[in-house]
């Protein structure tokens, strides 16, 4: 499992996964995109 985390650590640092991480967080603060998530969540977790 060290392993899995070591990779996605070394992802999150290099360039690519830093312009992943900063369009993931742009899209966090666009009201639309809260609310098709917020959405997406209701339906997933009715269902159980």
């Amino acid at each position: 499992m060290a392993g899995l985390i070591d990779r996605i650590r070394n992802f999150a640092r290099s360039p690519q996964g830093r312009r992943v991480i900063s369009e993931g967080k742009r899209a966090a603060r666009d009201p639309r995109k809260r609310a098709q998530l917020k959405a997406l969540l209701g339906k997933v977790r009715g269902k159980r």
